[in-house]
Protein backbone atom coordinates (compact mmCIF):
# COMPACT_ATOMS: atom_id res chain seq x y z
CA UNK A 1 0.00 0.00 0.00
CA UNK A 2 1.09 3.38 -0.64
CA UNK A 3 1.67 6.34 1.64
CA UNK A 4 -1.41 7.86 3.30
CA UNK A 5 -3.31 10.63 1.33
CA UNK A 6 -4.66 13.08 4.14
CA UNK A 7 -8.10 14.98 2.53
CA UNK A 8 -10.52 17.38 4.72
CA UNK A 9 -13.69 17.28 4.59
CA UNK A 10 -17.23 18.21 6.34
CA UNK A 11 -18.46 16.13 9.16
CA UNK A 12 -21.66 16.75 10.82
CA UNK A 13 -20.87 20.53 9.76
CA UNK A 14 -17.52 20.24 11.41
CA UNK A 15 -14.34 20.56 9.15
CA UNK A 16 -12.08 16.90 9.67
CA UNK A 17 -9.09 15.70 8.08
CA UNK A 18 -8.72 11.93 7.24
CA UNK A 19 -5.53 10.39 5.98
CA UNK A 20 -6.03 6.63 4.00
CA UNK A 21 -3.49 5.00 1.61
CA UNK A 22 -4.82 5.60 -2.28
CA UNK A 23 -6.42 2.38 -2.66
CA UNK A 24 -8.75 2.96 0.31
CA UNK A 25 -9.49 6.35 -1.15
CA UNK A 26 -10.18 4.74 -4.69
CA UNK A 27 -12.45 1.91 -3.11
CA UNK A 28 -14.65 4.72 -1.27
CA UNK A 29 -14.50 6.69 -4.35
CA UNK A 30 -16.20 3.71 -6.46
CA UNK A 31 -18.35 3.00 -3.75
CA UNK A 32 -19.41 6.59 -3.39
CA UNK A 33 -20.20 6.74 -7.71
CA UNK A 34 -21.74 3.02 -7.22
CA UNK A 35 -24.52 5.00 -4.84
CA UNK A 36 -24.72 8.03 -6.54
CA UNK A 37 -23.46 9.87 -3.25
CA UNK A 38 -20.54 12.49 -3.03
CA UNK A 39 -17.51 10.86 -1.14
CA UNK A 40 -18.34 12.89 1.84
CA UNK A 41 -21.89 12.21 1.73
CA UNK A 42 -20.30 8.18 1.56
CA UNK A 43 -18.12 9.05 4.41
CA UNK A 44 -20.26 11.03 6.80
CA UNK A 45 -22.59 7.63 6.40
CA UNK A 46 -19.95 5.72 7.35
CA UNK A 47 -19.07 7.84 10.35
CA UNK A 48 -23.02 7.76 11.96
CA UNK A 49 -22.38 4.20 11.77
CA UNK A 50 -18.98 3.44 13.28
CA UNK A 51 -19.85 3.37 16.93
CA UNK A 52 -16.66 3.70 19.04
CA UNK A 53 -14.47 2.67 15.90
CA UNK A 54 -11.56 5.21 14.57
CA UNK A 55 -12.98 7.04 11.52
CA UNK A 56 -10.03 5.96 9.49
CA UNK A 57 -10.77 2.74 10.69
CA UNK A 58 -14.49 2.26 9.90
CA UNK A 59 -13.93 3.65 6.20
CA UNK A 60 -11.30 0.88 5.77
CA UNK A 61 -13.89 -1.53 6.89
CA UNK A 62 -16.09 -0.60 4.59
CA UNK A 63 -13.94 -0.14 1.54
CA UNK A 64 -12.54 -4.03 2.70
CA UNK A 65 -16.60 -5.01 3.01
CA UNK A 66 -17.97 -3.81 0.08
CA UNK A 67 -14.77 -4.92 -1.79
CA UNK A 68 -15.54 -8.83 -0.07
CA UNK A 69 -19.39 -8.23 -1.43
CA UNK A 70 -18.28 -7.88 -5.10
CA UNK A 71 -16.00 -10.71 -5.36
CA UNK A 72 -19.01 -13.31 -3.35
Amino acid sequence: MGRLRKRSLALAGHGTSLALEPEFWAALEAMAAARSLSLAALIAEIDAGRGARPLASACRVAALTAGRAQTC
